[in-house]
């Protein structure tokens, strides 16, 4: 059995760090440098790993250069991609950082998971996109993430597979736009009508959480200058996870969360800002955070 089989699509990212500005057509830009790293899903597979789980990638890659980087990239944390079929070409995406956001641009040839790919390693968990709940073995908990491409298709009428999910991770735009609602709130109710709890992200303000018509908050740590803030969201569900799957509280799990992820904007990259189990044990106990039950031990 394996803690978490990540299905949601992967990617290579290419980021340009300190870029001076973004560019407007016609003009030149420079960057003090270009890194590859696994991007995506294999952001969350990479934290859950380092957080202790055990984690396999079933998305597909390309049989080219951009694949063998997010493999070799994914086996140094232990994570294995598992997937049977490849993909006509790795997805890539350009991420450019700046005044701490980011603009990106994606290849993705849509090329995804299948059923029997995340099955076979029997995963407690599953975390998958809107548009994958067919490929969530019975039994297994599924964590669900929606995307820009799912925010569109399914806006106004989230799909009814959500029912049993275990949680629905969104952002504030998403919310809105799956729901119709006025208000994050009234959204977050709403989707937890399907989904057993609904996580909805507030960027630098961290988030809400929804789940048997009970709301709870958790605020952001504060970052004055944050150098990178791509995965920031992939970390905070696979944070997310590693508490539910070591036993945390409800409200436990979005302060885990969201604390994993506002460490993690201070390093470029977003498998770069996924910290080991150990240190944000540490942070989060220097805050006063409950360490999960299963987690473990806080360094001295």
């Amino acid at each position: 059995m394996t803690d978490l089989v990540v299905a949601t699509p992967v990617f290579l990212d290419l980021t340009f760090v300190g870029l001076e500005s973004l560019p407007a057509l016609g003009e030149e830009r420079f960057a003090a440098e270009l890194l590859r790293s696994p991007g995506g899903g294999a952001i969350t597979a990479v934290g859950a790993a380092r957080l202790g789980l055990s984690v396999a990638v079933a998305a597909p890659l390309g049989a080219d250069v951009a694949g063998d980087l997010v493999r070799a990239g994914l086996a140094e944390d232990g994570v294995e991609s598992i997937a049977t079929r490849t993909a006509p070409r790795t997805p890539t995406t350009v991420v450019m950082p700046f005044s701490g956001d980011r603009a990106m641009v994606t290849i993705d040839p849509g090329v995804r998971a299948t059923a029997a790919d995340v099955s076979v390693r029997a995963p407690r968990a599953v975390a998958a996109s809107l548009d994958q709940l067919d490929v969530v073995p019975a039994g297994a908990f599924a964590y669900v993430t929606c995307g820009d491409d799912d925010a569109r298709a399914y806006v106004g009428r989230p799909p009814a597979a959500l029912s049993g999910a275990r949680a629905l991770f969104v952002n504030q735009r998403e919310a809105l736009g799956l729901t119709g609602a006025a208000t994050v709130e009234d959204a977050a109710s709403r989707l937890a009508e399907l989904a057993e709890t609904v996580v909805v992200t507030l960027a630098s303000e961290g988030a809400i959480a929804c789940s048997g018509g009970e709301i709870v908050a958790a605020t952001a740590e504060r970052v004055e200058q944050p150098v990178d803030a791509t995965g920031a969201g992939d970390l905070l569900v696979a944070a997310y996870i590693w508490a539910d799957l070591r036993g945390a509280e409800p409200a436990d799990r979005l302060r885990w969360a969201v604390l994993y992820a506002s460490l993690a904007v201070n390093t470029p990259t977003g498998v770069g800002g996924a910290l080991e189990e150990a240190d944000l044990i540490e942070a989060g106990a220097a805050g006063g955070l409950t360490v999960p039950p299963l987690a473990g031990p806080a360094r001295v």
